[in-house]
């Protein structure tokens, strides 16, 4: 979503904006001033590449209450003239998130935090969201005044204020408003809650009944002029995925020409739809159509025709994915990518060389390479283990450490004594699963990490069943 600063890897800050366990190890025995300052940085300068796929506010929050540290930074940072200026976001979410399991830890400062900013912040709804779930009643309905008073009783405030409650994650808080058993609000605001909470529900159901926006005709031709039009559109629509799913619905063995000379030679978009098309029909030109596409000029026509190979299956698929491998073009990666998903064992040597080859040229963080990591692990590619060690100290994406954590898990012998030890105290819950399931216990440290996830209300249920299935029956938790 955006390209934040990455520090090395081999550094402190580096490790922390990763989110890798080595990062909390680190900091623990490092010095408390320089340990809080790098986790300050991290927290107020988001270092995900995309904040929808990676966590890293539970990571931050046990790091703050393991150092004790004081929330002094991220008060100023959520207070900060910015955020009167714009909300964003981007900006105060993961401070947010963060201060949020720390209420869950009971650090009232955090808590107090959060209903302030709930009460006057920008981006008041992600921290009413954190409250929801961690607030008690009183705390909530004592809220209600200030958020109400956002929105003025006039037309346009009452559709803000319907939208705003369709849009919350948490919907307690609305409800205990709408509610309004202890008469804090006083009956006409209350009232008024009600009553967005209906407009909330009429609005989905309208939404849900007349669905808005241009619509192709019933025909070949229509859609894929219905495709055209919205990519000759100013601001640009992309509209040859949907129009391929018309076109499965419309077209019949007699359009078969009509869609060829399309997918052959048409305009951009319309030719795109055409090739998704007849590549889901296993038409016996598609490979050629593909071929030609993704080779030529046209990025949206390139991208459609990649994009329709991949979602092929078959044996044909899988000798012509054979075939293009070598290439070492966009049509190759695909072929390599395929055969990642789908190969045998013949493919071994295949998919590690294209892995190698896309690491070498646009290192650990280069796109497609998830897709190259999962295929090594599960064509179980022993001597990819160093170039899987690579991606996992490199990589800044917590997502491909993780799955870089499970192809070693599948190749490499060490991995128990090494890499699943770290894992025991890494962002991701996926990746503490597995090392939970993998870490030896030779190492001390191993037992009482997982007495500790055992034991703490915030992990999640899947990380705590692998790792009460690592300790004895009857073990207590710490």
């Amino acid at each position: 979503m955006f390209d934040p600063d990455i520090a090395p890897s081999g550094t402190l800050l580096g490790l922390l904006q990763r989110g890798r366990g080595d990062g909390t190890l680190h900091a623990l025995t490092a010095q408390r001033a320089e340990a809080l300052a790098a986790l300050e940085r991290c927290v107020l300068s988001d270092p995900r590449h995309d904040w929808r796929v990676e966590s890293r506010s539970l990571y931050y929050a046990r790091l703050y209450s393991e150092l004790e540290g004081s929330l002094e930074g991220i008060e100023q940072h959520l207070f900060h003239p910015d955020d009167v200026i714009r909300a964003d976001e981007h900006r105060c979410g993961l401070a947010l998130s963060v201060l949020g399991h720390l209420a869950g830890y009971g650090r009232r400062d955090a808590l107090h935090l959060l209903r302030r900013y709930a009460a006057v912040g920008g981006s008041w709804q992600w921290a009413l969201d954190e409250l929801a779930v961690r607030d008690d009643d009183e705390g909530l309905r004592a809220l209600g005044a200030a958020v109400l008073s956002r929105f003025p009783q006039t037309g346009q405030g009452d559709a803000a204020l319907a939208a705003a409650l369709r849009e919350a994650y948490e919907p307690r808080p609305w409800r205990l408003w709408a509610e309004n058993t202890d008469g804090s609000l006083g009956p006409v605001v209350a009232a008024r809650v009600r009553q967005a909470s209906e407009q909330a529900s009429f609005d989905r159901w309208q939404r849900q009944m007349r669905p808005t926006g241009p619509t192709p005709g019933w025909s070949v031709r229509a859609v894929l002029d219905w495709a055209q039009q919205g990519l000759d559109a100013f601001p640009a629509q992309h509209r040859d995925a949907p129009a391929a799913r018309c076109l499965a619905a419309v077209a019949g063995p007699g359009d078969r020409p009509e869609l060829i000379e399309a997918a052959r030679g048409g305009p951009a978009a319309a030719r795109a739809a055409a090739l998704r098309h007849l590549a889901d029909r296993r038409d016996p030109e598609a490979f050629d159509l593909i071929e030609a596409a993704a080779t030529g000029t046209s990025g949206t026509v390139a991208r459609a025709a990649l994009e329709a190979f991949e979602r092929m299956r078959g044996a044909a698929v899988l000798d012509r994915a054979r075939a293009w491998s070598p290439r070492e073009d966009n049509l190759g990666a695909a072929a390599a990518r395929m055969l990642a998903c789908e190969g045998g064992r013949q493919d071994t040597e295949r998919v590690l060389g294209a892995l190698r080859r896309l690491v070498q040229r646009e290192g650990a963080d280069a796109a497609g390479l998830s897709v190259l990591v999962e295929g090594t692990g599960r064509l179980s590619i022993g001597c990819a283990s160093p170039v899987l060690r690579h991606i996992y100290r490199e990589t800044s994406s917590s997502r491909l450490r993780g799955t870089a954590a499970q192809a070693l898990a599948a190749t490499d012998p060490s991995f128990g004594a090494g890499f699943a030890v770290e894992c025991l105290w890494d962002c991701e819950e996926t990746t503490r699963e597995l090392a939970a399931r993998h870490a030896t216990t030779a190492d001390v440290r191993v037992l009482a990490r997982l007495r500790r996830l055992a034991a703490d209300p915030a992990e999640e249920a899947e990380v705590q069943t692998a790792v009460r299935g690592r300790l004895s029956p009857g073990e207590p938790a710490r």
